[in-house]
């Protein structure tokens, strides 16, 4: 005789096996607690939830990976730092912090490790006291690199580090909190001396810098009264004549137009 144990459905003893008469003679209870569950299954599904019970992409489509070859664009190109032709000062000013670490020899390019290790400086430095630390930069961009005398050709190479494009005169880190004036410069001269690179200390309420300029009100006073006495007719195009003063200059040039 064919037997099934389906005690986890409560219609039996626990550990002791139905017949199929038994089993037959429940099937009415187990078809009734079967439906019961699609019931409540397809009332789950159709509530609205703002969240989702499972993820559908996969891991070629994470966006911390970057892009590979095949994608449209081709892998990410490591590009130089923005450089502010235009007289824009963004990111040169402390903003959410009292204190900042600024970036004034030259753009670079800083990898995450060098930024992790700045990091870790400060907080070591600043280690049970209250505070709260920004970093203004994020390492977004893929850095590929290839083996050592290798032939020409085989691709660009495989991912080795992610960094970021720093330009000149960037807020890297700002420091918030009941911390001193000269206990966070020494935090602060400490992780600048894990960076490659010269930085500086600025505080909020600094002057913002374009450039390597900064932009204090003597400078923009001076740069406004240039503009004022710059000669601006020496290099605009001579005024448009109608033919008939031209004649008349022609005819009596003693007479200017």
């Amino acid at each position: 005789m064919q037997c099934f144990s389906i005690s986890r459905l409560g219609l039996g003893v626990s550990g002791r096996p139905l017949s199929t008469a038994q089993v037959a003679a429940s099937a009415p209870r187990l078809l009734s607690i079967l439906a019961s569950s699609a019931t409540k299954v397809a009332a789950a599904s159709s509530r609205s939830s703002p969240y989702r019970l499972f993820s559908t992409s996969s891991t070629k489509l994470n966006w911390l990976t970057p892009k590979s070859g095949a994608e449209k664009g081709g892998k990410s190109k490591k590009g130089r730092p923005r450089v502010c032709t235009g007289g824009s000062t963004r990111g040169t000013t402390v903003v959410w912090g009292d204190y900042g670490l600024r970036l004034m020899d030259r753009h670079r390019r800083l990898s995450a490790l060098q930024l992790r290790n700045g990091e870790e400086t400060i907080k070591k430095k600043l280690r049970g006291m209250k505070f709260r630390l920004y970093m203004r930069i994020a390492a977004n961009i893929p850095v590929y690199t290839k083996g050592n005398e290798s032939r020409m050709g085989t691709g660009k190479g495989n991912l080795d580090y992610w960094s970021a494009r720093v330009p000149v005169s960037r807020i890297i880190f700002e420091l918030k909190g009941e911390i001193h004036e000269k206990v966070a410069r020494e935090a602060f001269r400490l992780a600048a001396n894990k960076m490659p690179g010269e930085y500086e200390f600025v505080k909020k309420g600094d002057v913002p810098v374009m450039g390597i300029t900064k932009m204090t009100p003597e400078f923009i006073e001076k740069l406004r009264n240039q503009k004022a006495n710059f000669p601006l007719k020496k290099f605009l195009p001579p005024p448009e004549v109608d033919g008939q003063a031209m004649k008349d200059a022609v005819a009596n040039p003693n007479n200017p137009i």
